[in-house]
């Protein structure tokens, strides 16, 4: 059972009412998550704005996927985990790959090093060293990229943690 309730644009107050009568006006419905987060506004507006940033990331998305993964397996948000599986299935990652973003890793030496980078943001980030973002140079990432891992995996601990907090769960959310 969801800890918060979903909020509409009726039952929202302030700038979260603006927030969600723009993304229904846009999108049609919205998600569970994002009609929770309405509560806030702040944390619905710095989502929104997180999540429009990184849509712009220079990594590929079959790589930030690969990332969100292994981010969300290690917070253990279910429903995170899930959309950013099936967000990579439709990519055309493959199974095997999506298992081993399970376990923080590739077959791929390069996704392999920049999937340890997003677990090393994630859990330790004092522990990164320089080689090691040499290294991540070597595989051919821009400096641009190495630094949209930091964004990528501060949108997952975001949506993962808010989602925890929530009570969203798979088998919580409409339609689940």
């Amino acid at each position: 059972m969801p800890r918060l309730t979903r909020l509409t644009p009726d039952t929202a107050v302030g700038s979260s009412r603006d927030l969600l009568g723009d993304l229904v006006a846009r999108h049609g419905e919205i998600g569970d998550m994002v009609s929770t987060m309405a509560h806030s506004p702040a944390v619905l507006g710095g989502y929104l704005q997180l999540s429009r940033a990184m849509g712009r990331a220079k990594l590929d998305r079959r790589i930030s996927e690969r990332i969100s993964i292994a981010v969300q397996a290690q917070q253990g948000c279910g429903l995170c985990l899930d959309a950013h599986v099936t967000a990579a299935r439709a990519l055309g990652v493959d199974e095997e790959e999506i298992e081993r973003a399970h376990a923080g890793t590739s077959t791929e030496p390069a996704i392999a090093a920049i999937i340890a980078l997003a677990l090393q943001v994630y859990r330790d980030p004092t522990s990164i060293t320089d080689e090691q973002i040499d290294a991540l140079r070597e595989h051919g990432y821009s400096d641009r990229a190495i630094a949209d891992v930091v964004g990528i995996v501060a949108l997952n601990i975001l949506t993962g943690a808010f989602n925890l907090l929530a009570g969203l769960t798979p088998e919580t959310v409409t339609g689940a």
